[in-house]
């Protein structure tokens, strides 16, 4: 066993943390388990994980799809130099 300092609301976010997790899971969880449920979770995150996460407004988007457009446009392929 080893002693780590952490900060308060560190400490606070690990417990909230930790009883979403006794939630999920249906059992006593300790702050160690949700330490390695963390760094474990954090391994398996890919870009996937981000689908859905990113609120986007009309604007925006068409802000966005107006540059592709643009962009694309001024790409050249061998036959239509």
């Amino acid at each position: 066993m080893k002693t780590i300092k952490v900060s308060d609301e560190t400490y606070r976010k690990l417990c909230e943390k930790a009883g979403r997790l006794q939630a999920e899971l249906k059992r006593p969880v300790s702050i160690d388990e949700t330490i390695r449920y963390l760094l474990e979770e954090k391994k398996k995150s890919g870009i996937l994980e981000l689908a859905g996460s990113w609120e986007l407004k009309d604007d925006e988007a068409e802000e966005i799809f107006s540059s592709l457009r643009r962009w694309w446009g001024s790409w050249r392929t061998e036959r239509s130099a």
